[in-house]
């Protein structure tokens, strides 16, 4: 499959998985430095960064890497703008 003129590659079961934790792990070390800083996060940006890194987590298992040229950042961060504005949606319909 094609994005942008980026051939994109199928990760298996455990690549997505491992991706995920990765992610998740990265997330809970950036909220606790945020906390341990004395600038905790509210619900509302820790959710917002748990879905950017899990989605550049993925992206790299995708074959979208921000390394890999111009194409690959706009790709990213126009699929990052989508999922952020689908948070924030979900959030609005929340409340």
């Amino acid at each position: 499959m094609k994005l942008l003129g980026i051939e994109l590659r199928r990760p298996s079961f455990n690549e997505v998985t491992a991706a995920t934790v990765l992610a998740v792990g990265l997330w809970i070390a950036v909220v606790g430095i945020a906390r341990v800083s004395g600038h905790p996060l509210l619900g509302a940006e820790a959710g917002a960064l748990l879905v950017v890194a899990v989605w550049g987590c993925i992206a790299v298992r995708l074959g979208l890497a921000f390394d890999n040229g111009r194409r690959h950042v706009v790709a990213n961060i126009a699929i990052s703008a989508v999922l952020l504005g689908a948070y924030q949606g979900a959030l609005g319909l929340a409340m």
